[in-house]
């Protein structure tokens, strides 16, 4: 980056790392009202409220029918995309009784039990190993 002008351009190259997706400003401030909705839920009052009607929920948080459609669909991917910060969406998760791995697995199409295999293989460079090389196909952890 050579200047405030290109910051813009940098960011936008951002978008095209695959497999994951970077937390911009663009973003946060998209998921703003998502963030907070799901902070929300960390008081006990709050989760009952939203266990008993989800829906209803939504009335005092101005979030996008996408960002809503995503949430009662548990699509966390989605909501990543429309702005959700994982840290937040934790609290979702949690309030379902899913672990951070289990919310994982349904992010990635991996099973559970597999997730922190993986965080293993990829820390001690065993993605090309043969049994892992299928799973990592695509994947360039440089």
């Amino acid at each position: 980056m050579t200047g405030h002008d290109d910051i813009h351009a940098y960011l936008a190259g951002l978008e095209d790392i695959s497999g994951t997706r970077v937390y911009t400003a663009v973003r946060a401030r998209a998921g703003y009202h998502l963030n907070e909705f799901a902070m929300n839920l960390m008081k006990p009052a709050n989760r009952d409220r939203w266990k008993a009607d989800e829906a209803a929920c939504f009335d005092q948080w101005p979030m996008s029918d996408a960002q809503r459609a995503a949430v009662l669909a548990r699509d966390y991917n989605r909501l990543l995309d429309l702005g959700g910060n994982i840290s937040f969406m934790a609290k979702v998760f949690s309030t379902d009784g899913l672990s951070f791995v289990q919310a994982v697995s349904t992010m990635t199409g991996v099973g559970s039990s597999h997730v922190p295999l993986l965080g293993v293989a990829a820390d001690q460079d065993k993605d090309r190993d043969e049994y892992f090389a299928p799973i990592f196909a695509g994947y360039d952890s440089t």
